[in-house]
């Protein structure tokens, strides 16, 4: 949008200086008016049209913003201000004008977006289309891309983590999927990326810095995503980056100083609660075992840290023919969590020239990123901040260890049950990873000289990413290689050492032809083309190198070859009526000869109601779309590379055979699925766009069916039906049903206070119901794993249910609503308590998502907020489920852990049989939620005082505040589990952007 703002930008400014050259040459006077022409930000308008109404007296703006006119004959003469994309303005001559134009909801809202292989404007796409620019991004500290746009969006939902620069995860509508992968793809800049990413990096989109995107655009139903056919089965996200432009060179710095500080932390017993707790409890050997001090664990592992945003960007004209933008950012994001980083240093350019008479466009687009990431055994450190016990020092006199506390045998030796010292863990267990990622795309849009409604595109992009990193353990640190235990008097502490190098390597060309014709009232698109795509891999890991017999090894990853052939075609009449057709044709190496291609295809209509004569021109009801969609896309991204061939494979050296003084390497068969195929989904969307008072109020309804079919899911095999247990097979279908509902109105607009609002709700229910062939007494597919028990799994799969359903006994309370250990309802009424009696209750993911956003402008401040809210989604408690009880504090004589405080609720002694506590419905819990993510304030100075550039202050609070009736840590959790999580920060922010 911005792209094509600025391109008729230097088009007006051209014609009207054409058109206007000869009036304003033949005016000789010595009276003038003059005067600057901003927007509401204070950024001057280059090309903007002045002239006195009434008269052909007229100029445009120079490059500062600037004009002058000379007086007319006219008594008390009116100045006519207008610009592209801007309300038109009449303002009373006087000298030394400054006149703020508001934009134009109209023009602005008049979109191009992206939908695969080509645009159309937001009111001709047929599809469910989503588009937020940059000016609607979320504000705050934006690490990541991906919480750009969180809760903006309806029927995407990002959860994001606590860790520095962690990866978020994405939703289209539910996603699609049990066990392959449900991430949409992501298309940055006309390159498809993988999802995969090298060990040492967080996430796909870690290495972009979002000050360099210029939009996100969303496909959200297959009528729109067909056209990617072989992974748009979850959606696709289309990014743009920033651009340059022709005109004068445009310089913009931006800085931002994050304090990251520590929300909430998990409620366990104190030191003085603890101590009571074992005198009263403890036998006579535990009491002995309590210290003096008074610790808390989790202030000793957190901090408060400085994040600090660095970014500048140059943008302009080569030779005032080629358009260019270079930008160059640095971020560093230490951690809540001690000894936890992630910084990223980037480099972007594009350059984007047409030559022979606009009949060639070439867009280059590239981007070098490099990482420095620090990492922790996170779950095993706050797992052991959690229960470790709170009457012991960190510290103490004499340790071999480094001098930190840690559970020693009367013998001196060090015991395996007991945690270790999170504070030792923390400083003694380095873990570092470096990362350089290498991104370009190159693409040519040539219109034929002797055809122009004919246009070749090809494009060609690569994405390279390496990382390399090793863990190292102090030779003073617990967790160190130690073959001989202290009481033999041969101990020694060798720590450990490992290290590993990853690289990661995608490959695109996508070429295609495009027909476009105005015939009379018909408009005609067609588009036919061909997609390749090749993604490797290659790993080495050196094994722990200070222990006998490294496990060194070097994995090539098979490569993964995508294919495909593709159409489309855009029918349109007279602008009211819509159809596109599109088809895809996906060839993937994952799967055989016989299965290897699928075939995909997308047809949607839409009638323009608002350009029918008896509702044109009307401003009540100015804009009114109705669509229908049906389309289908495939999903092959699963994590066996060629799961249907028959392989054998080498043994390690754990499975050799030694024959006299000859040692023997082993080779097994590997299981296999021969009849692997294409999970499919089919999806119907009907939607609603409309506009009210001149669109001053827009927004969307749109209802959407999907069904995934042929479930590519990872499962247990049947014992003989093949050479493993479990192994991806095609077991059934998956169907989604939703509603979604978005509104935003500019609710107030004048020249000294604008104030936008926008409100997006989604409704999504999600059931399986089908699993393929079963057993008798098949009750589902498990999974969930938690910790407490012996292979415990909280969740399961099964027909008629939702994905992830939780899987447990219900829980028995006495007249006290105080629940009674071990006793459960007896649901099968068999007189006996066992798994027959569990049942599916609650699940993970909500049924209702709602975002809200909020921005107030007032001559030179503005304020933003963004609130998000999530309703009907349940979590596990696994914090007190695995800490709650007695025993989990008072197991052994030789060491104490802490407990959870939900023992104060619960009175829970023992494990109850060894399961069936960790599994009952006591700990799952209503997660529901009401967050106000972020609160910003800013005041801009513009040209008008500083002459030579703009600056805006910021200052604001993110996480600001949360409403919910869950008493764990945090109620927002992406799979439903609530283990040891790193904890989201609450950050202040302070920011100054500056603009030449």
């Amino acid at each position: 949008m911005v792209q094509m703002k600025k391109s008729m930008h230097c088009i007006l400014l051209l014609c009207s200086m054409l058109f206007m050259m000869p009036s304003t040459i033949a005016q000789t006077t010595s009276k003038t008016i003059s005067g600057v022409v901003m927007d509401q930000k204070g950024e001057t308008l280059i090309g903007a049209s002045v002239a006195i109404k009434g008269t052909n007296i007229g100029t445009i703006t120079d490059i500062d913003g600037k004009f002058t006119l000379p007086t007319s004959t006219v008594k008390s003469p009116i100045i006519v201000v207008s610009f592209i994309g801007f309300t038109t303005k009449e303002v009373n001559a006087a000298p030394n004008l400054k006149i703020t134009l508001i934009e134009d909801s109209n023009e602005l809202k008049e979109v191009v977006v992206q939908v695969g292989y080509g645009t159309v404007k937001k009111k001709d796409a047929t599809g469910s289309v989503s588009q937020i620019s940059a000016k609607e991004f979320n504000k705050g500290q934006n690490v990541t891309p991906e919480s750009l746009i969180s809760g903006r969006i309806s029927g995407v939902n990002v959860t994001g983590g606590g860790a520095p620069g962690a990866k978020a995860d994405i939703r289209i509508r539910g996603g699609s999927s049990l066990n392959a992968s449900n991430d949409p793809l992501i298309i940055l800049d006309g390159l498809p990326l993988s999802n995969a990413v090298p060990s040492g990096s967080t996430s796909i989109l870690s290495t972009i810095d979002p000050n360099d995107i210029e939009s996100f655009t969303v496909l959200k139903d297959a009528s729109a995503a067909a056209i990617y056919g072989s992974r748009a089965a979850n959606g696709v996200i289309v990014i743009t980056t920033k651009k340059g432009s022709k005109g004068r060179i445009k310089v913009n710095f931006s800085s931002q100083v994050g304090v990251n500080t520590v929300a909430n932390t998990v409620d366990v017993l104190s030191a003085d609660q603890y101590r009571a707790l074992v005198n009263d409890k403890g036998t006579d050997a535990q009491k002995a075992l309590l210290g003096t001090a008074n610790t808390n664990w989790q202030d000793e592992i957190f901090q408060t840290a400085l994040t600090v945003n660095n970014n500048i960007s140059v943008s302009g004209a080569l030779f005032d023919k080629v358009p260019v933008r270079l930008s160059v950012g640095n971020v560093d994001n230490p951690g809540i969590l001690k000894n936890t980083s992630f910084e990223r240093t980037t480099t972007s350019i594009s350059i984007n020239p047409t030559l022979f008479d606009n009949h060639l466009k070439i867009d280059i687009s590239g981007n070098l990123s490099f990482g420095k990431n620090r990492f922790q055994d996170e779950n095993a450190v706050i797992g052991s901040a959690i229960g470790f016990d709170p009457t012991q020092s960190v510290y103490q006199a004499g340790s071999r260890y480094g001098g930190y506390f840690e559970w020693l045998e009367p013998n001196g030796n060090l015991p395996l049950l007991p945690a270790r010292n999170p504070v030792a863990r923390l400083n003694q267990d380095d873990r570092r990873a470096t990362s350089t990622r290498k991104w370009g795309n190159v693409r040519l849009d040539y219109k034929l000289h002797f055809f122009e409604d004919m246009k070749i595109v090809a494009e060609a992009g690569i994405d390279r990413f390496d990382s390399d990193g090793y863990t190292q353990v102090s030779t003073e640190s617990a967790l160190g290689y130690q073959p001989n235990p202290f009481s033999s008097g041969n101990w020694q502490n060798f720590g450990n050492y490992s290290t590993y190098t990853d690289a990661l390597q995608n490959k695109n060309l996508n070429t295609y032809l495009n027909y476009s014709k105005a015939i009379g009232d018909f408009n005609i698109d067609v588009t036919a083309g061909y997609n390749y795509q090749l993604f490797q891999k290659v790993k080495y890991e050196s094994g722990e190198t200070r222990q006998p017999n490294p496990n060194e090894d070097v994995t090539t990853d098979p490569d993964i070859n995508l294919q495909s052939y593709f159409g489309r075609l855009n029918l349109g009449y007279d602008s009211r009526y819509l159809l596109t057709l599109n088809y895809r044709r996906d060839g993937t190496s994952r799967f055989s000869k016989e299965n290897r291609w699928g075939n995909f295809s997308g047809a949607a209509l839409a009638w323009n109601i608002a350009e029918e004569t008896f509702l044109k021109d009307n401003e009540t009801l100015s804009g009114l779309k109705l669509r229908f969609g049906y389309g289908t896309t495939g999903q092959q991204d699963i994590s066996a590379s060629y799961d249907y061939l028959r392989r054998v494979t080498l043994g390690s050296i754990n499975t050799q055979y030694i024959f006299g003084n000859t040692v023997y390497p082993t080779a097994r068969p590997e299981g296999y699925n021969q009849n692997i195929k294409w999970e499919e989904l089919s999806e119907m969307n009907l939607g609603l766009d409309y506009g009210i008072l001149n669109n001053r109020i827009t927004g969307s309804i749109n209802y959407f069916d999907k069904k995934s079919s042929d479930l590519l899911a990872d499962v247990l095999v049947p014992d003989g039906a093949n050479l493993r247990n479990q192994g991806f097979n095609n077991i059934g279908s998956l169907n989604t049903k939703g509603l979604e509902f978005s509104i935003e109105s500019d609710i107030i607009k004048n020249d000294n206070l604008t104030w936008n609002l926008a409100f997006n709700t989604t409704y999504i229910d999600q059931k399986i119901t089908d699993l393929g062939a079963t057993v008798p007494g098949f009750t589902g597919y498990a999974v969930g794993d938690i910790k407490g028990g012996e292979g415990n799994k909280i969740q399961i799969n099964t027909v008629g249910s939702s994905p992830n359903s939780f899987f447990v006994y219900e829980q028995l309370y006495d007249a006290n609503q105080r629940p009674i250990q071990g006793a459960y309802v007896d649901r099968n009424e068999d007189g006996k308590i066992d798994d027959g009696d569990r049942y599916r209750y609650q699940k993970a993911a909500p049924d209702y998502t709602f975002g809200l956003f909020s921005t107030v402008n007032y001559k030179k401040f503005d304020f933003t907020m963004n609130w998000r809210a999530s309703l009907g989604n349940y979590i596990f408690d696994n914090v007190s489920s695995d800490k709650g009880y007695l025993l989990a504090g008072l197991r052994r004589d030789t060491d104490l852990s802490n407990v959870s405080s939900d023992y104060n609720n619960t009175g829970f002694t023992f494990e109850d049989n060894g399961t069936q506590r960790y599994l009952s419905n006591y700990f799952v819990k209503d997660a529901s939620f009401i967050k106000l993510d972020n609160v910003t304030v800013g005041y801009t100075l513009d040209k008008s005082l500083l002459k030579v550039a703009t600056l805006r202050f910021t200052a604001g609070v993110q996480n600001v505040l949360t409403l919910t009736k869950y008493d764990g840590l945090d109620p927002e959790k992406f799979n439903g589990i609530d283990g040891n999580v790193y904890p989201r920060a609450r950050t202040f922010l302070f920011g100054v952007n500056a603009s030449f």
